[in-house]
């Protein structure tokens, strides 16, 4: 990937894949970390109680588990919650324990991450935190270009779709989505982003070259890749949103699954979207 610097004043770097299309007709949007920061932070409840639960062996190092823990969570970042309690099930398998069923894990994980976002969601409600302050730098302003152009935007998060729905609601951005908000369900077999992906397709009888994607898990820029769409990996820092910094674990990760552009934030959305067409759309 060679880093373009102008015209953009951020972090912007298209890949050799990158290719101009003949027009966008469908966005599809990840949730956390793509555009909201409500659970922010959720690696640091998710790793340490997958430490906690998995049985120690007499060699294990503090940093060798964290490494292969952490790795284990952040492959599956993107997909349903459920596929990384299966996985932490399989690790505690693996080394002579009995798990519980993953969806306790996953019951037990929500309880610790909402101790944590609790207050955070409490605060926006309250006007403490304003909405975009718990959005990534320049969401709102990309909803909004998009709206202007009629193009119809989905959501589609391997969070719960209560939770989701809820969340969208609090940053008011919901009214972007027009119905089309989609999560994990307790059949976590009914659902998947490439599920959505297809419905889209299909439902309206477009080819795959005409979907633009956001996301900031190698989940759905693969699921978006395989059917030929224009992927956009926002690789946010989302500790210290709107530094126009970018996260280099999510850069190393989402260049090496095939994203066509990486960005920090949308601080440069309107120069970038000029870009991802032949004929101007927006």
């Amino acid at each position: 990937m060679s880093q373009e610097v102008s015209p953009f004043a951020g972090f912007v770097e298209f890949a050799p894949s990158f290719q101009q299309r003949e027009k966008i007709q469908h966005v599809l949007f990840d949730f956390d970390g793509t555009l909201s920061l409500v659970r922010e932070g959720w690696p640091q409840v998710m790793l340490p109680m997958f430490v906690e639960m998995l049985p120690k062996r007499s060699d294990d190092t503090q940093e060798d588990l964290e490494r292969m823990l952490l790795d284990d969570i952040m492959k599956l970042n993107g997909k349903q919650t459920i596929y990384q309690m299966i996985q932490l099930a399989e690790r505690i398998r693996e080394r002579g324990g009995h798990p519980k069923d993953p969806l306790w894990y996953k019951h037990e994980y929500l309880r610790r991450l909402d101790q944590r976002i609790a207050e955070r969601k409490q605060a926006i409600r309250e006007g403490r935190l304003t909405q975009d302050e718990v959005l990534v730098h320049g969401a709102r302003h990309l909803l909004e270009r998009l709206a202007e152009k009629g193009l119809p935007i989905y959501l589609a998060s391997g969070t719960d779709e209560p939770f989701v729905k809820e969340e969208a609601a609090i940053l008011g951005i919901e009214d972007f989505f027009e119905g089309h908000i989609y999560g994990a369900q307790d059949d976590y077999k009914a659902f998947s982003k490439k599920m959505v992906i297809e419905r889209i397709l299909s439902d309206h009888q477009i080819p795959g070259e005409s979907l633009l994607s956001f996301g900031d898990g190698y989940v759905e820029i693969e699921n978006t890749k395989e059917v030929g769409g224009l992927a956009i990996a926002v690789a946010s820092d989302e500790a210290n949103n709107g530094s126009g910094q970018i996260d280099a674990w999510k850069h190393q990760r989402l260049k090496g699954v095939g994203a066509d552009v990486i960005i920090a934030d949308y601080r440069d959305i309107d120069a970038l979207l000029a870009r991802l067409t032949r004929h101007p759309v927006f």
